[in-house]
């Protein structure tokens, strides 16, 4: 099976040596089991594997230990004879090696910094993150809607709440063309986005935005970049990271052209800690990623959930998973028990042995395996010993980090952010010409006023400098009154004060605009 991926073997009481094919990568996978029973090497040598067949590959690094992806390992290492022993027994010549990782950070500390825009990540899971309800959601919708029709850039999240004040200065016209539009509701949702800021989210949304392409890309030896986002304190919001990770895959579903059945994926994106996904989602949600898993194997992207039970994730998703490594499950109570029955019947039986037995049974670094086959048929489950690893098991020091990303071919692309012309300054600029223009029409009504007293005062100097009216060729008093009055108005009509009353009665029909 030259060039599909070794994933291990085994020796008595295993099965035959498991393969991933390269050409059923992007049918998607799992990997599953309790904490501390290998979930995270098993990526790692999954990374490992891709790169190096040239497929580039994004990960989330929970726990700081990928990081080790970017130094190769060391017959120094204390597991070293340990791993050459597994090596032995699974038939793998063990080589050490680094891998070229790139390194990203939403808050910029332990990578390069990643951003998209407000108006990229969209209302659906903007609400999803920010756990707003049906009637705030759309709210939302109505200020993205204007965001549009006005022209208002939405780019960070000043933008935003820049623009949800002029949604609730102006709800009641609103609320005449989308619907009910409550102050109440763009309050809450100006709390939540508060509450987001305070938490760091503010670092996701900003210029320069993530190009893809920098992700999907190859060194020049032909090995896949490996993209380590460092996510130790991004689980402090789980929101957060859960919704940067649906947004990214989004990202690649709808910019990435059709390929078919490639012979091997364009790009391979691990979800680690799947379940942060699935936990008290909407049903919308849950169909949007059942949506993106069904249909972006035909972009060449495979997916891989990394989560302790299978069934942290809907029966609709897991369907969807061809490729599986399962790692022990525990079954400590009546539930555990349950569980551990459910994710044994999702696997093709192998007369050999229990499935659940096994699951329960196998030690760390040992997995219950079933690769899709000729065709994309699943295999029958096997027992297998996962191989070792060929680049460090473990982090890197942070040294080694900042050098890493100092030779960067990222480095300096996003390090600065930009503040360019949106929604915020646009909404700023309209505030003040308003402000200019009640300005003017404050002045244009005093100087109306002044004109008038003046033409009191003209129209009293006329009749009663001599007791009487002043008559201009026989006219009567009340004839002359009115051409005077007649003439002022004109006079008025044609200057600042006149174009003023015009733009009152005709300006409502262009507010906005």
């Amino acid at each position: 099976m030259d060039g599909d991926l070794f994933i291990g073997g085994g020796g008595a009481g295993y099965g035959a040596p498991q393969h991933l094919r390269l050409d059923h990568a992007n049918r998607h996978g799992l990997i599953a089991g309790a904490t501390g029973t290998g979930k995270t090497v098993t990526l790692q040598i999954l990374a490992e594997g891709f790169s190096a067949r040239g497929v580039p590959v994004f990960l989330a690094d929970v726990k700081g230990d990928l990081s080790g992806l970017a130094k190769s390992g060391s017959a120094d290492l204390r597991l070293h004879d340990a791993f050459l022993k597994r090596a032995g027994t699974i038939g793998l010549d063990l080589q050490y090696s680094a891998f070229p990782v790139t390194f990203w950070d939403l808050f910029g500390e332990k990578g390069h910094p990643i951003r998209t825009t407000v108006a990229e990540m969209g209302p659906l899971l903007l609400s999803r993150l920010l756990e707003l309800t049906d009637v705030q959601e759309g709210v939302l919708n109505v200020a993205f809607r204007v965001s549009d029709e006005e022209g208002l850039p939405l780019l960070d999240l000043e933008d935003l709440q820049a623009l949800l004040v002029w949604v609730g200065q102006n709800a009641e016209d609103l609320s005449l063309r989308y619907g009910n539009v409550a102050t109440s509701s763009v309050g809450a949702i100006q709390r939540a986005l508060l509450v987001l800021e305070n938490q760091g989210g503010a670092e996701l949304f900003g210029e320069p935005a993530l190009a893809l392409d920098d992700m999907i890309a190859t060194e020049a030896d032909g090995r896949g970049r490996v993209n380590v986002l460092a996510a130790d304190r991004l689980m402090a919001s789980p929101k957060l990271y859960a919704t940067f990770l649906l947004w990214l895959l989004s990202e690649l579903f709808e910019t990435l052209p059709e390929v078919g059945n490639p012979e091997k994926p364009v790009f391979v994106f691990f979800f680690d800690e799947a379940h942060l996904l699935f936990d008290d989602a909407p049903k919308a949600l849950v169909d949007k990623v059942e949506q993106v898993a069904r249909l972006i194997r035909s972009k060449g992207v495979g997916v891989y959930f990394i989560t302790q039970n299978p069934g942290d994730v809907p029966d609709d998703v897991l369907g969807q998973l061809g490729n599986r490594v399962q790692h022990a499950l525990r079954a400590f109570t009546a539930k555990d028990q349950k569980e551990l029955t459910r994710a044994a019947e999702t696997y093709r039986p192998n007369p050999r042995f229990d499935t659940g037995e096994a699951i329960r049974d196998v030690g760390t670094g040992e997995a219950v395996t079933s690769m899709l086959e000729e065709k994309g048929v699943p295999g029958v489950v096997e027992r297998t010993l996962i191989r070792p690893p060929a680049s460090q098991l473990g982090p890197i020091t942070e040294a080694e980090r900042e050098a890493l990303m100092a030779a960067s071919p990222m480095a300096g692309k996003y390090d600065a952010r930009l503040d360019r012309h949106s929604a915020a300054e646009a909404l700023a600029e309209r505030a003040a010409a308003a402000a200019q223009e009640a300005e003017r029409a404050e002045a244009a009504e005093v100087e109306l006023a002044r004109e008038e007293r003046e033409f009191r005062q003209a129209r009293r100097w006329d009749g009663g400098s001599s007791g009487g009216s002043r008559r201009i060729g026989g006219g009567s008093p009340v004839a002359e009154i009115g051409g005077a009055l007649t003439s002022a108005v004109i006079k008025e009509l044609k200057g600042t004060t006149g174009r003023r009353l015009v733009r009152g009665l005709m300006g409502g029909l262009f507010r906005g605009r």
